[in-house]
């Protein structure tokens, strides 16, 4: 799966509520997820840290469709601005 098919799918499934909820509130979700993360690397439990990486992605792609942000275009820039790639 594609970063755009990612965003896509989350787009799909969640954009109405997500738009509801706002940016604000999503952020602090954002920022639970990532708290969330950080436990996780913390310890030795390999699987607790892939699914808080996948949360923290999905909250992410989600702060990203609600302020639409192509998150693939956006990585595209950085990568060629930051490490030289076009």
């Amino acid at each position: 799966m594609t970063i755009k098919e990612f965003q896509r799918l989350i787009r799909d499934r969640y954009e109405k509520r997500d738009r509801q909820r706002g940016t604000p509130a999503t952020f602090l979700w954002f920022i639970e997820e990532v708290g969330e993360l950080a436990t996780a690397l913390a310890g030795g439990d390999q699987a607790a840290k892939q699914e808080e990486f996948a949360d923290v992605f999905a909250w992410l792609t989600t702060l990203a469709n609600i302020n639409d942000v192509d998150l693939e275009t956006a990585l595209q820039k950085y990568l060629g601005s930051h490490l030289g790639f076009k």
